[in-house]
């Protein structure tokens, strides 16, 4: 799940976050708050993350609040070393690295990148040497999506205390989100480093004999969407295809899309399943994301008949089990792209992040629920 963030209106002007931050930075407070923020709530700088060993070659790297930008990652220890996305920050990323000195010594041969958003790469330039592997959409859209700067100065503005009451005024769910992230996330001094081995639909790697497939299946959640697949150990990186425990959102793609996905998952048969976002699982992960969006879709196009925007509809459609998923709230943009896809837009017309994140936040306090991302 990427965060894209253009412009924010703040006292019926439009202010760029950059003109913010170039005030703040003259007066020499941001970067030295937000730090300090970042250390008090982690003062020794661990991220609640777990390394588990799921086949005789694989391990899955896992962030335990499955919250937005807490993202997982893979290793494949064969054919040199394969890491499969590289986190959400230098931080996350180090962490990653140390976890994996366990059971690897030495730089990976390889990244395989499953899409563009940058909670999936914001880690790679630790990887010096490495082939970074991906479908040949994902540089160009990295450029657009990935680029930290946006986010960094989202996150020294609300760390500021007046730059944070400006933002809220006009967007309180984009100051929401900027909080949440600045519990665990500091985008500081990273450098984007791009995919240099691009595929169209599938790519194969041949790690001493085992053979491990990257299969192109957007566009579904992101531009990018691959999914990479090791048939000999039954296991399946699913990367944002599949979100576990918590609700999906999507920015660029198809319902269809989504569903020819996750049939093709389902149909792969994995004994165990790495999702984006959330714990392993099996099958019935891929089942339950198919099951979740089909009855958002089926609900939304209910609303969409009677005339009822899409917040009112999301304010109203029954969450049933789902509430228990993390952010519900997130039901807005599944719903929007319902509409989006009601009115024949193109699946790739852009989004508005913060009217989005300031929709989730009305959502989120209409139904009484947490705000969380």
């Amino acid at each position: 799940m990427f965060l894209r963030f253009v412009a924010f209106e703040i006292f019926n002007c439009k202010i760029s976050v950059n003109a913010i931050m170039a005030y703040l930075l003259c007066r020499k407070t941001v970067d030295v708050f937000s730090e300090n923020i970042l250390q008090q709530q982690n003062p020794k700088g661990e991220r609640p993350m777990e390394m588990k060993q799921i086949s005789a070659s694989c391990y899955a790297i896992m962030n335990e609040k499955n919250r937005v930008c807490d993202a997982n990652s893979g290793f494949i220890n064969r054919g040199g070393g394969v890491v499969v996305d590289t986190q959400s920050d230098l931080a996350h990323a180090q962490q990653m690295i140390n976890m994996l000195s366990k059971v690897w010594s030495g730089s990976p041969k390889r990244v395989l990148i499953t899409h563009e958003d940058g909670d999936h790469v914001w880690g790679n330039q630790l990887f010096p040497g490495a082939e970074f592997i991906a479908h040949q959409s994902v540089p160009e859209r990295m450029k657009h999506v990935a680029n930290p700067a946006e986010t960094q100065h989202l996150l020294h503005g609300v760390a500021n205390e007046t730059t944070r009451m400006a933002i809220q005024q006009a967007h309180p769910g984009v100051v929401a989100l900027g909080q949440q992230l600045l519990e665990d996330y500091n985008l500081d001094g990273i450098e984007l480093v791009m995919p240099t081995t691009l595929f169209d639909e599938r790519y194969s790697v041949d790690l001493d004999g085992m053979d491990v497939q990257v299969i192109y299946v957007g566009p579904c959640h992101s531009a990018g969407d691959a999914i990479v697949f090791m048939p000999d150990e039954g296991v399946l990186f699913a990367g944002d295809v599949i979100f576990q425990q918590c609700t999906p959102m999507g920015w660029i793609g198809s319902y269809e899309k989504w569903f020819k996905a996750l049939d093709l998952i389902i149909h792969l048969s994995p004994k165990v399943i790495v999702p984006g976002h959330g714990p392993c699982c099996g099958v019935e992960g891929a089942v339950a994301m198919k099951e979740y969006l089909q009855y958002v879709r089926n609900e939304s196009k209910k609303c969409f008949d009677a005339g009822i925007t899409s917040l009112e509809a999301s304010k109203r459609i029954e969450l049933g089990p789902y509430v228990e998923w993390r952010a519900p709230c997130r039901l807005y943009m599944n719903v929007e792209r319902a509409y989006r896809e009601f009115r024949d837009e193109p699946m790739n017309a852009p989004w508005n992040a913060p009217e989005v994140f300031d929709a989730l936040y009305e959502v989120a306090n209409a139904r009484g629920l947490k705000v969380e991302y």
